[in-house]
């Protein structure tokens, strides 16, 4: 599955990092995840839950709140109020750059923050916490004998997961201010909780709490076994597949998106002919349909696309080389030759065309493809050279040899 960098601003001005894990296909809808207290999108809940849900049809963004993970920023400066913003923030960019952020989910205090969240995203759809606290305010509890000094002497220097972080009086003040009881009556959206019983972390009272205070429609559903931080693939495999689940129900199922716009049109297709429309995913990628098949094609990251299929030279390449192993096929075929299989591997790039033996021009630079012909079978030397010399003569091969003329009308 495609994950891919991005970055956007956050709500205190600094840039936040973020990853878009998407299916092969045209997502069923998008999701933000917003992980747990000072953990990153990296963490193993994240990536497991991200791309399990991706496999399942969904795209997913995954950021670092401020200064945390590869976001910049400094964690002494924010608090749960400005997570709660960096929230918002996502969700605007994953609308502005590629489609309504239907689904939010949320690990630990990150589960407290979508739900903190969700009534400034009009456009979610439904709403996920695993592990969360009732009250954000329960974070204070990790914070251990640095709490007395954080009120005495306004700020401290505590250890949580292994890793110093400085936090201040603003931070438990903010979080102790939270109305969330009341955010959670007010919700009007279908709520999942998810929450392991054995949780040492944030007890599954917390659960309780949560779903007693939320209206219908809500689910929850036991994360048996599992730790507060999901670090078994199996269990955050599990939470994303009871996630994609419920969520189906709930979000918007795309149409599918019809052949053509008129029985001529259709007929076309079904003739032979390939359309190509743009996804409203990422910067370039367009779906292709071709007859009743249909794949995805896009650029690459390093020329501003989202690596979400093949490139258009890519795709010419895949031509020609489907047209050689089928060329070869029949042709064996035909003479009882022993192919067992043929695999081609081909290339593109500008070669100049002093180093073209075969080009009419000496000079400016000429399109060059590279192409080997791995023939696998108990062939003898006559029969491999019979069939080099064939792979030549497959269609394609000669429609690119050949003056091609590209005719563009309007409709």
């Amino acid at each position: 599955m495609p994950s891919t960098r991005i970055e956007f601003t956050g709500s205190l001005g600094h840039p936040l990092a973020g990853r878009l894990d998407t299916p092969d296909g045209a997502p069923l809808a998008w999701a933000v995840f917003a992980h747990c207290f000072t953990c990153s999108k990296d963490t193993k809940a994240a990536v497991y839950i991200a791309r399990a849900l991706a496999e399942a049809g969904y795209g997913v963004l995954r950021f670092d709140f401020t200064g945390l993970g590869g976001s910049g920023g400094d964690f002494a400066n924010t608090h749960f109020s400005s997570n709660i913003d960096d929230l918002v923030a996502a969700a605007d960019w994953l609308r502005a750059e590629h489609g309504a952020p239907a689904l939010l989910v949320g690990h630990s205090l990150g589960g407290a923050a979508v739900l903190a969240a969700a009534h400034r995203i009009a456009d979610a759809r439904a709403v996920v916490t695993i592990v969360a606290p009732f009250n954000p305010a329960h974070v204070t509890d990790q914070l251990g004998e640095g709490l007395a000094v954080i009120q005495a002497d306004g700020e401290a220097r505590v250890t949580l997961a292994g890793r110093e972080f400085t936090v201040r009086r603003e931070f438990v003040d903010d979080v102790d201010g939270q109305p969330q009881a009341e955010r959670i009556h007010t919700l009007r959206r279908p709520l999942l909780v998810l929450h392991a019983p054995e949780d040492k972390v944030v007890g599954v009272e917390n659960a309780r709490h949560i779903f007693e205070q939320a209206l219908h429609p809500k689910s929850f559903v036991s994360l048996d076994g599992a730790d507060h931080m999901l670090g078994r693939e199996a269990d955050a495999q599990f939470a994303a597949d009871i996630i994609a689940a419920w969520a189906s129900r709930y979000l918007p199922q795309p149409e599918p998106a019809p052949l053509a716009e008129t029985p001529a049109a259709s007929a076309a297709l079904q003739g032979g002919t390939v359309r190509v429309s743009e996804r409203g995913t990422g910067a370039f990628a367009v779906s292709i349909q071709a007859g009743r098949h249909s794949l995805v094609g896009d650029e690459p990251i390093a020329v501003g696309g989202n690596d979400l299929g093949p490139s258009p030279y890519e795709l010419l390449l895949a031509a020609l080389g489907e047209c050689t192993v089928m060329t070869l096929r029949m042709y064996a075929r035909r003479k009882k030759w022993p192919l067992e299989n043929t695999h081609v591997t081909l290339t593109h790039a500008k070669a100049h065309a002093t180093d073209c033996q075969d080009c009419e021009t000496g000079t400016g630079k000429v399109d060059r493809i590279e192409r080997v012909i791995e023939l696998v079978g108990p062939l003898d030397d006559s029969q491999r050279a019979r069939l080099m010399e064939i792979a030549d003569k497959c269609p394609v091969h000669r429609t690119l040899h050949s003056k091609v003329e590209v005719v563009t009308r309007a409709r």
